[in-house]
């Protein structure tokens, strides 16, 4: 048979929608959404002819091409936004849409959604409120601040603190902490938009106090300090102390600012952690402005919160640009429960899934890819193996964490094409490949993750 009887051999669109079974579909959807689908199917079947690949035609009457035009509805109809399995081994995982948070936190969400709440109303005096209320007093408490304010994300932390304290004025920075991170934000870039002007100071890998003293005149408004979460300077390596530089801010009238990135409300040492920073720490330090992400190692939404100096917040407050980098409700509501987690009687690192897998004893990851591989036994060559596993979200890059993984070679499949098969699983469970292998990294597996990733697999066919 040539390809232009083959061609014309396909039916009109209208003389499908005139089958019972199709006909049927319509009553269940709609009649759009039918008419794109046997759009899609047939211009499949054209391009399938046209490359003269061997294509029989179905039956277009029949069960089967029904069920097909069906699942294509049902997909379509299906959230583009998902919930996955991050069996990567980050966990904080920028595209997996980073820290996943408490039941409280969820629980605060669903519950100033589902009702009118006090955003800005003051219950007490039946007046307009501050949403910055909500958690101004906490974030104070928990980091030692005299004021606080919280924004969107932290990159709108670091546009409004310096557009607010140095716009056509001078910022002096380290060479070695001029930052890019994801999604090429600059902080050069990010000091120029924000109307100041950058003056850089000292070298790539040495920067000394002397070096931001002889850079300061009447034009020098902040010295600004970035924490290099996201990369690290080895070797023949200095930077100043904060305490220098705080004094030095101070007996010049200058703000100490400084853009931490992630930043963290407890110590992590203990679980192998040491480069993070304390928020308290730095305040304590003497810096005047401290900006960090609420979804990072905070374990929260995302958001962006100022810390320190009242005056200053004061006037980041009544900033023009704050209306357009304000938080919304639902990711305030669950800023306030993630917060309250970090105060008595709870216990964050058990209360907020972030720090969870962070301190978890790396006997118990063991014990859960162990359970994993029995789950899966008869799907596939199985095996446990060490592994490390990282923080991620621009956090720690140098450090790792002890873990486990679950390597799974099933028979006729390569490690690409399972991965694409466990990317389109009803929830979909995304690994990593190393060494044409796929593995399960089980740190940022949950308990409650394995019976669908088994299911996943189980399901698994080569596309």
């Amino acid at each position: 048979m040539t390809v232009n009887t083959q061609l014309r051999q396909l039916p009109q669109i209208e003389a499908l929608l005139g089958l019972p079974a199709i006909a049927a579909l319509i009553a269940e959807f709609s009649r759009d959404e039918v008419v794109s689908a046997l759009r899609l199917t047939l211009a499949k079947l054209r391009r399938t002819i046209v490359a003269g690949d061997a294509a029989d035609l179905p039956d277009f009457a029949g069960h089967i091409f029904t069920t097909q035009i069906r699942d294509l509805i049902t997909q379509g109809r299906r959230s583009n936004l998902r919930p996955v399995i991050n069996a990567t081994g980050i966990i904080i995982h920028t595209n997996l849409g980073r820290a996943r948070l408490a039941p409280e936190a969820i629980q605060a969400m669903q519950d100033v959604a589902a009702h009118p709440t006090n955003l800005e109303l003051n219950l007490r005096t039946g007046k307009r409120g501050s949403r910055y209320d909500h958690v101004e007093a906490l974030i104070c408490d928990l980091t030692g601040a005299q004021a606080a304010i919280v924004v969107n994300n932290c990159a709108a932390a670091v546009v409004l603190s310096l557009m607010g304290t140095a716009m056509g004025r001078k910022v002096v920075a380290s060479r070695g902490e001029l930052v890019e991170i994801g999604g090429s934000f600059r902080l050069p870039d990010v000091i120029a938009q924000s109307g100041a002007i950058l003056k850089e100071v000292g070298a790539t890998n040495k920067t000394r106090v002397s070096d931001y003293a002889n850079a300061i005149d009447q034009d020098t408004a902040v010295l600004m300090k970035s924490h290099t979460s996201n990369f690290k300077i080895i070797g023949f390596t200095a930077a100043p102390d904060r305490r220098d530089l705080a004094k030095l801010a101070k007996d010049h009238d200058l703000i100490l600012m400084e853009d931490l990135g992630s930043g963290v409300l407890i110590d992590l040492a203990p679980y192998g952690l040491t480069d993070e920073p304390v928020v308290a720490d730095i305040l304590k330090a003497g810096v005047d402005l401290v900006m960090f992400s609420g979804d990072k190692l905070l374990g929260g939404p995302q958001a962006g919160i100022i810390a320190g100096r009242a005056d200053i917040i004061t006037g980041l407050k009544s900033h023009p640009l704050l209306r357009a980098l304000r938080i919304d409700k639902l990711s305030l509501a669950a800023l306030e429960a993630t917060l309250r987690l970090y105060r008595a009687p709870h216990d964050p690192l058990e209360r907020i899934p972030v720090l969870k897998m962070v301190s978890e004893p790396v006997a118990q990851v063991q014990a859960r890819a162990a359970a994993l591989a029995d789950m899966l036994e008869g799907l596939g060559a199985i095996s446990v193996a060490p592994s490390a596993a990282y923080v991620g979200g621009g956090s720690l890059p140098q450090q790792d964490l002890q873990s486990y993984t679950v390597a799974v070679d099933r028979a006729g499949m390569t490690a690409q094409v399972l991965a694409n098969a466990l990317r389109g699983a009803p929830v979909p469970v995304i690994g990593r490949i190393h060494q044409d292998q796929l593995l399960l990294d089980i740190r940022t597996v949950t308990d409650a993750d394995l019976p669908f990733i088994v299911d996943a697999i189980r399901q698994a066919r080569p596309s």
